[in-house]
C-alpha cells in the first residue's frame, strides 16, 4: 500500500479542481480545509494516519490551484462544488473532516446531501447569533488587495501571525503564498460562512458527529454553544493550536480524526 500523497486534477461542471490523495482502502477520509488555506494545510495529519486509509484533500473553487470562479460564490455553491467533487472519490459515502471554513462547508453537505456523509467532524464550528456574525464579517471580510506600495504584503502577514500562527515562519510563509494567490476569494468565503445559521443546522445532520476545537482557537468561546445543540456528539478538544491546529497539534489531531472513524460504522 502506497504511503504517498499525489497531486492531480479532476473537471467538475464549473471548472477544474486540484486534489491531493493517498491511496488506501475503506471508506475515504475527505478534508475541507480553511480560508485563505489550500489542501496542503492537512499534509502534516495525512502523514500521521495510518497508511492503509484512503485520504483525499481538494482545493475549494477559489483557492489553491483550483479554478478561480467566475462570479461571488455563496455557500451553496461551495457546498454543490464539495458535493460534485465527493463523487471524483468513487465511494458511495466518505468520512468529513473540515476546519473553519471548511467545517461550514462540511455541515452544509451532510444537512444537503446526507447520503454520501458517513460521518462528520467539525473542527471549530461557527456557531454564532446573527449579532455576532455581522461581526466577524466586518472584521475579516475586507480584501487585502494588492497594491504598488507593496502594504499589503505586510497587512497579509500580520494578519496570520495575530491569527494563530505566531512565530511559525514556515507555516506564515506557506499560508501567505496561499492567501496572496486567493485574494479574490477570501471575503466570499468568509461572507457565506457569516452569512450561515449553524444554529439552525446543525441540529438537523443525522450522521454520526464529531466537535473538536483548540482552546485558544478563536472560535473556542462559542464551543459549549455547538456541544449544547448536539450533545450526541463526540467531543475532542486540543491544548493549543490556535487556528492553525492541523498543524501545529498535527498528531492530536489526526489521533482524534483516526478515533472517530475507527469508532464509526463501516
Amino acid at each position: 500500500m502506497s504511503e504517498l500523497v499525489t497531486r492531480d486534477y479532476a473537471r467538475i461542471s464549473d471548472g477544474q479542481v486540484h486534489y491531493r490523495r493517498r491511496t488506501g482502502t475503506g471508506t475515504p477520509i475527505v478534508f475541507i480545509h480553511q480560508t485563505a488555506s489550500s489542501s496542503r494545510m492537512w499534509l502534516a495529519v495525512m502523514a500521521l494516519l495510518p497508511p492503509d486509509r484512503d485520504l483525499w484533500a481538494f482545493d475549494t473553487p477559489g483557492f489553491g490551484a483550483s479554478f478561480k470562479p467566475d462570479r461571488a460564490p455563496g455557500m451553496d455553491d461551495y457546498v454543490e462544488w464539495w458535493r460534485e467533487m465527493i463523487t471524483i472519490v468513487g465511494h458511495d459515502k466518505v468520512h468529513l473532516v473540515g476546519h473553519h471554513t471548511g467545517s461550514a462547508i462540511a455541515l452544509g453537505i451532510a444537512a444537503a446531501h446526507p447520503l454520501v456523509v458517513e460521518s462528520l467532524m467539525l473542527s471549530g464550528p461557527c456557531v454564532l447569533d446573527a449579532h455576532e456574525r455581522e461581526h466577524f464579517r466586518r472584521k475579516l471580510g475586507a480584501a487585502f488587495k494588492p497594491g504598488r506600495s507593496g502594504a499589503y504584503l505586510l497587512q497579509n502577514w500580520e494578519y496570520l501571525r495575530v491569527g494563530g500562527a505566531g512565530d511559525d515562519v514556515a507555516l506564515l510563509h506557506r499560508e501567505m503564498i496561499d492567501q496572496l494567490e486567493s485574494w479574490e476569494a477570501r471575503p466570499h468565503a468568509y461572507l457565506a460562512v457569516w452569512t450561515q445559521d449553524q444554529r439552525s443546522i446543525l441540529p438537523l445532520v443525522k450522521c454520526r458527529l464529531a466537535l473538536l476545537s483548540a482552546t485558544d482557537d478563536v472560535l473556542y468561546p462559542y464551543f459549549d454553544r455547538a456541544r449544547a445543540l448536539r450533545p450526541d456528539a463526540v467531543l475532542f478538544i486540543l491544548q493549543g493550536g490556535a487556528n492553525f491546529a492541523p498543524d501545529l497539534r498535527p498528531a492530536e489531531f489526526a489521533k482524534a480524526v483516526e478515533k472517530f472513524c475507527n469508532d464509526a460504522p463501516l
